[in-house]
């Protein structure tokens, strides 16, 4: 099987349409605070900053690929495109601003351990129906 039928095969099932919408608005609205200093973000100057602070080197690359992870990532979970490679991004990304960003702070972890589950499921099940991916059935 290609890689490409690996990525983007999935079920015809509605149940991971709701995971897709709300873990995809959430990282779009994350995601554009730290890109483009929307919603009152700091943008990706600041959050570049932030990332130095927490001795995430080279600070504006991890910040890039962070935001970008968050914003297109929920971008494309929305559509449902490639969706087990969007997901696992914003797995890995929810796993360092969990473990690291928030590390000893439960009530910081909260939220991105939910968005890393959440995406977790879509890894394993795909996008499901009413998406691009549902183009390419089991």
């Amino acid at each position: 099987m290609k890689i490409p039928t690996i990525l983007t095969r999935t079920t015809q099932t509605l149940a991971f349409l709701p995971l897709r919408l709300g873990v995809g608005v959430m990282m779009i609205h994350a995601g554009a605070k730290k890109l483009f200093g929307a919603f009152g973000g700091p943008g990706l100057e600041g959050f570049s900053g932030y990332m130095e602070k927490l001795g995430l080197e080279p600070a504006m690359l991890m910040a890039v690929l962070a935001a970008g992870a968050e914003f297109f990532g929920g971008l494309f979970l929305i559509i449902g495109f490639m969706t087990r490679f969007w997901a696992l991004s914003i797995v890995i990304t929810m796993g360092v601003a969990a473990f690291v960003a928030h590390a000893g702070d439960i009530n910081g972890m909260r939220l991105p351990l939910i968005l890393m589950l959440a995406s977790i499921t879509l890894v394993v099940g795909g996008a499901g129906k009413l998406s691009v991916d549902g183009s390419n059935r089991d």
